[in-house]
């Protein structure tokens, strides 16, 4: 009886062992969860990448950009993102454009629908004070198109001298009647003025976005007026 009573004993405190089986189990759990993400329609997948891909440029440089990033950011694996963007480049070229045609947008809404009662110089400085505006509400979008990255496909540039031309258009049209309505302006020539007023609203746009702090909007404002008055022979604002 001692003995047996020993045997059992001996029996319930050995370690317990583990076959192939029991380990191949362990090392599963111990694996990390393969990131798994939700399903969702193709176009609102792609919105969702894009709109990651804008995040991470918020905080890096165009020839930053990379996919890992992208997917970490949109909380999706690698193959979800490759299944959308089949190349870095396919990626970049869809992003650039959305932002590209986004900010053209935000410059038509900045142009002045009507002139008519309007003083050219007080409308023409609140045109470039609106852009001014658009461009610190999003940096990350106008430092694309005003401060185009080194490594922007040049299909991206020639697509931005595009839709420069079709503003300057839009902006000759508006300086036409101007300077139907004012004597200070007859004599100005319309297309040489609006080539003038975008290029002034640009370079303010690219101080703007790229160092608010010395060049807040107050200092920019005033320019703007100033130059303004200047072209228009007006005294300047005391």
């Amino acid at each position: 009886m001692t003995i047996e009573r020993e045997a059992s004993r001996t029996q319930r405190s050995a370690p317990p062992t583990h076959g192939p089986a029991d380990a191949a189990q362990h090392s599963a759990a111990d694996r990390p969860r393969r990131r798994y993400a939700k399903r969702l329609p193709p176009e609102q997948r792609r919105a969702q990448l894009l709109d990651a891909a804008f995040t991470v440029l918020g905080r890096a440089e165009l020839h930053e950009l990379s996919m890992e990033a992208v997917a970490q950011e949109a909380c999706v694996g690698k193959p979800v993102l490759y299944t959308v963007f089949s190349t870095r480049a396919e990626l970049v070229a869809a992003l650039l454009e959305r932002e590209r045609e986004r900010g053209l947008e935000q410059v038509a809404d900045t142009l002045p629908a009507d002139l008519l009662g309007a003083d050219p110089v007080t409308a023409a400085s609140a045109t470039v004070g609106a852009f001014v505006d658009v461009a610190l509400a999003n940096p990350t979008r106008w430092r694309l198109i005003l401060a185009t990255p080194a490594s922007a496909p040049d299909e991206y540039r020639a697509a931005l001298r595009s839709s420069r031309a079709d503003i300057i258009e839009q902006a000759e049209a508006l300086v036409r009647i101007g300077t139907t309505l004012d004597p200070r302006w007859a004599a100005m020539d319309s297309g040489l003025l609006a080539r003038s007023l975008l290029t002034v609203a640009e370079m303010l746009g690219r101080l703007a976005v790229g160092d608010p702090d010395e060049y807040p909007r107050a200092r920019l404002e005033d320019f703007v007026r100033s130059v303004v008055q200047l072209l228009a022979g007006t005294p300047p604002d005391r």
